[in-house]
């Protein structure tokens, strides 16, 4: 029988009016966007369709995916198509937590604006950055961040295992730059600096941590309905282990392709990417040889789904 993992997109994937003509077309995707915006405050579709300055600022992209990704997910679940197994990238977490039944959406949406505001007051624009190291072996990457954060006394650390040919660096601006220009002496020939607005995933976000924790104690969460593989362990998550995993994520590295070795392990063989952008399903294509990947963010991805 064949398993299938939702996977769910994280900060980065927004564009401007990601998911309009599924909020034309079906009413549970439009409804998902109004009851977000009572929740919220301020009409979410409306800065979805024209506000692409504000679309970007961490407090406002984060519950603007995860809306997205859950409207899909309803419209998903109304055509019979389910999951097995749940991963989210970073915010995405929270989107597969909700498609486990841990968590309901309209706490979800409120918690993610929160954790946005705490992310972007923890590291304002400017302050860090993050670069992707491309085919390089990640104990050398390991190696370079830590002697340049002990030289330097500055923060720099692998923040994201994406896949193994692309690990993602970040931390101050001076000390990012300086393990850039030592990963180039040591053979690394490819770095692609990032468009993202703070060095998530390093111990810069040690503030937005602890504020997150004290969010993260008012929330009841529900028991698994489906299995979820965290970011941070890359192992199935528990229960009792929720609040303290989701206070760790924001300043610990994202273990992705871990984590779809881990579902490949349960026996997955299907990934489909629910939410904006193909980002995730590139990364599945270079980690899963001959995975079956599928990505729903629109009209046309979605009947090309159903029709498959």
């Amino acid at each position: 029988m064949t398993k299938t993992a939702f996977l769910f997109s994280g900060q980065g994937a927004q564009k401007l009016g990601m998911a309009r003509d599924l909020v034309d077309k079906y009413e549970i995707v439009a409804s998902t966007f109004d009851k977000a915006s009572k929740l919220l405050g301020y009409d979410l579709r409306s800065l979805i369709d024209s506000d692409e300055e504000k679309l970007n600022l961490t407090e406002y992209t984060q519950p603007a995916i995860l809306t997205t990704s859950v409207a899909i997910l309803r419209l998903l679940a109304m055509n019979d198509i389910k999951a097995d197994v749940v991963a989210g990238l970073s915010l995405g977490e929270y989107s597969a937590l909700v498609a486990s039944g841990a968590l309901d959406f309209e706490t979800a949406v409120q918690l993610v604006a929160k954790r946005g505001k705490y992310m972007s007051e923890a590291a304002p624009n400017g302050v860090g950055k993050m670069v992707a190291v491309m085919k390089t072996d990640a104990s050398l990457i390991e190696k370079i961040c830590a002697k340049v954060a002990a030289e330097m006394k500055m923060v720099v650390s692998v923040a994201n295992y994406n896949t193994p040919s692309q690990i993602v660096i970040g931390g101050e601006v001076a000390a990012v730059d300086q393990a850039c220009v030592e990963l180039k002496e040591a053979g690394s020939k490819r770095l692609i600096e990032l468009n993202v607005s703070g060095p998530f995933h390093t111990a810069l976000l040690k503030p937005a941590s602890v504020l997150l924790a004290s969010e993260l104690e008012k929330i009841n969460f529900s028991n698994f309905s489906l299995p979820l593989i965290s970011n941070t362990t890359a192992k199935i998550m528990v229960q009792d282990e929720i609040k303290s995993l989701l206070t760790r994520q924001v300043m610990e590295p994202v273990r992705f392709y871990e984590s779809i070795s881990t579902m490949q392990e349960l026996g997955v063989t299907q990934f489909i990417e629910v939410g904006p952008g193909k980002t995730l399903s590139s990364f599945v294509k270079k980690i899963v040889d001959e995975a079956k990947i599928a990505n729903v963010e629109d009209l046309e991805s979605f009947n090309k789904l159903i029709q498959a």
